[in-house]
């Protein structure tokens, strides 16, 4: 009798070492004699002790961050950039039967990847351009681990370092091209301007009487000033004749 019990305790002990509950998240690769049989969904299962093995693969979305890298850009700056990773497991068999460690080399990719792409751009790019930057290196590194059985979402770039020294190099660079850009207006305003003033006067000298008229205006807008301050005008005597001119006329 007691060595149907203990037979009895071995049976039960084998039965529950046996039994596996897959989460909704998971996905279980069963091995049989350590040939890949299948892999199996969210549930209750069972392996056969001895002859099956199984190893759970999570494959929600993971988030990597990866390490900050030292880059030269296309432009000979020296940078420091870090970034984070989105990835997930679409065949876990794969995943499993294909990579030593699919997490590792997942995120050493990145890396290289990461380092590849931003070195092909200058420093302006980086710094203004991250959302091209990053579908650049989302879709290299996808690419690359295509047939893994693993999907690159998404790799967004978090901290782009420039040395302090390089900083006031680009900030006396950005001041020198809003005074260039300043200095661009200006002078595009002083043509626009030097250009009406040749068609009023253009206008004005078809028409003498006009000028006089002007003339007197201005004088007009002199006279109503409400300031202390005295102010002579020459007067033309060409402006005294076509006075004349108009009166006569009346």
């Amino acid at each position: 009798m007691s060595g149907f019990f203990v037979a009895l305790i071995v049976l039960a002990v084998a039965w529950f070492s046996s039994i596996r509950i897959i989460k909704e998240y998971e996905r279980g690769v069963i091995y049989t004699l350590g040939k890949y049989s299948g892999t199996k969904g969210a549930g209750f299962r069972i392996v056969i002790p001895v002859l099956q093995s199984m190893t759970i693969v999570d494959v929600r979305v993971r988030t990597d961050d990866i390490p900050a890298q030292d880059l030269i850009s296309k432009d000979n700056v020296s940078v420091r950039v870090s970034g984070v990773l989105n990835y997930r497991v679409i065949d876990p068999a794969m995943a499993i039967n294909r990579n030593e460690d699919f997490l590792f080399r997942t995120n050493q990719m990145a890396q290289t990847t990461l380092r590849s792409v931003l070195g092909q751009h200058d420093l302006d790019d980086m710094l203004s351009k991250r959302a091209e930057l990053n579908k650049a290196i989302q879709e290299e590194l996808d690419g690359q681990t295509e047939g893994s059985g693993i999907k690159v979402i998404s790799v967004e770039i978090k901290h782009v370092d420039i040395d302090p020294s390089m900083v006031r190099a680009i900030a006396r660079q950005a001041e020198a091209e809003r005074e260039r850009r300043a200095k661009i207006i200006n002078a595009e305003g002083e043509l626009q301007a030097a250009k009406q003033l040749d068609e009023a006067a253009a206008i004005l000298a078809q028409r003498p009487e006009t000028m006089q008229l002007r003339y007197l205006g201005t004088l007009g807008e002199f006279a109503n000033n409400k300031g202390g301050s005295t102010i002579v005008l020459p007067l033309p005597m060409n402006l005294l004749q076509g006075v004349g001119d108009i009166l006569g006329k009346k």
